[in-house]
């Protein structure tokens, strides 16, 4: 019987390990595992590369994965905001690697991930910084810079409800980072708030099918926080 249903957050993350690559979903606040996160920091692992959208807002999620020392390097879009203080501060003390990828190329380069692809090539960041060292092209007199595609050990996501096969339907702008991370990581651990039977999903609102779910944990804590 397939069942990928964990009893804890903290069982959900348990073997990511030193130095491993983790995609986590969510845009600010938004669609962000904080329980996953929470457990994360409670673990402790050293040396990760951190992909998102951003680099924590506040104190909590990835801000405090970050505090905690268990960040190398973050590839995001928008690592400062006008409460992002701690990434802030521990990149200013050269504690953090930061690689900068414009959001677009941010989702792109997930996706070739995902799919298999060996890479893109886009436009955007093309006669910038953002180029230097990397292969252009010129297609039909416009021209590209190729990407890499990014891939990751682990997945840490939020949607709205699942089952134990790992179907995911998202609540609105939750469905932001998520279902892309899913197909681009080896091991997707899947953060919701309620756990519903099998058959209790609309197979048309399911839109990370289980197949890119390893583990699946129901918490209450997103709920609480945004009460």
């Amino acid at each position: 019987m397939i069942d990928k249903s964990v009893p804890s957050a903290d069982d959900a993350v348990a073997d990511i390990h030193d130095g491993a690559t983790v995609m986590v979903g969510g845009f600010g606040p938004a669609g962000q595992p904080y329980a996953l996160l929470e457990a994360l920091v409670r673990r402790r692992p050293r040396d990760l590369t951190l992909i998102s959208n951003n680099a924590g807002n506040g104190d909590h999620g990835l801000a405090a994965l970050l505090k905690a020392g268990c960040v190398r390097k973050v590839v995001c879009s928008f690592p400062r905001q006008a409460d992002s203080w701690v990434f802030d501060e521990l990149y200013r003390r050269g504690e953090l690697e930061l690689e900068l990828v414009p959001q677009g190329n941010l989702a792109a380069r997930i996706q070739a991930g995902g799919a298999g692809l060996g890479g893109i090539f886009t436009p955007t960041g093309y006669g910038t910084q953002l180029a230097e060292g990397k292969e252009t092209r010129e297609i039909e007199g416009r021209h590209y810079l190729f990407e890499l595609p990014l891939k990751a050990d682990f997945a840490l996501i939020r949607a709205h409800l699942g089952d134990r096969w790992g179907n995911l339907v998202y609540d609105k702008t939750g469905r932001n980072f998520g279902p892309i991370m899913a197909m681009a990581a080896a091991c997707t651990i899947a953060e919701v708030n309620r756990q519903v039977p099998l058959g209790g999903l609309d197979p048309e609102q399911v839109i990370t099918p289980g197949i890119f779910v390893q583990r699946l944990v129901a918490t209450a804590a997103q709920q609480r926080r945004s009460a």
